[in-house]
């Protein structure tokens, strides 16, 4: 993980990729999807809607219609303005996140206030888990090997939702989730297949 305060060479990217690395596709999550998913709007609508019954249903008896009405209608009101600024949110998070997928890792660059790079070289990465909607935007959630702890709170709303004990980092919400998913996946395979070449230290000559 590293901090991302730095003027970017490759957008997404704290730094150009070395010799032998390619970018196979680089995308954002769709921000209404985003805000549907991670910020629950479903149930942020629902509730403003049953607040607003609630309160239509206790007034209607002791008040004329309109005024029950009049009465109830703040409740959804404020509902609008709670859903906007979430959607806004959302947008923002959206925007500002950068996901990059190259012949040798995923990188996401997240975080609107605090911008952070993380970076998930293949050979780190035990398992892909892709879960996709009827319309081609889907998430691609990772489970990563060995030790490494991911902070949820910090990677929030890139992450798999309730997953809190180890952490999954997540391509959330991206268009064309199952083609970048088999990118990923043809990518992952002919990299862990290929050995991992490591030099000798430089030979000590003899006394």
């Amino acid at each position: 993980m590293h901090d991302d305060f730095d003027q970017e060479p490759v957008p997404g990217l704290p730094e150009l990729p070395p010799e032998g690395e390619k970018i196979l596709w680089q995308g954002r999550p769709n921000w209404w999807a985003l805000a549907w998913e991670s910020l629950s709007l479903p149930w942020v609508i629902g509730y403003f809607i049953v607040l607003a019954l609630w309160r239509f249903g206790a007034a209607v008896d002791l008040m004329p219609m309109d005024r029950a009405i009049a009465v109830s209608t703040p409740f959804l009101i404020l509902g609008l303005i709670v859903v906007a600024l979430l959607v806004v949110i959302a947008a923002v998070q959206a925007w500002a996140t950068v996901y990059t997928v190259t012949n040798r890792r995923v990188a996401m660059r997240v975080g609107a206030a605090l911008t952070i790079t993380l970076n998930l070289p293949y050979r780190q990465i035990g398992s892909a888990d892709l879960r996709l909607r009827k319309s081609g935007i889907g998430s691609i959630s990772f489970d990563t090997l060995g030790e490494t702890r991911f902070s949820y709170l910090m990677l929030w709303p890139h992450v798999r939702p309730w997953k809190m004990k180890k952490t999954q980092p997540t391509l959330r919400c991206i268009p064309d989730a199952a083609r970048i998913a088999g990118l990923i996946g043809e990518a992952a395979q002919a990299r862990i297949s290929t050995p991992e070449v490591r030099l000798p230290d430089a030979a000590v000559p003899a006394e």
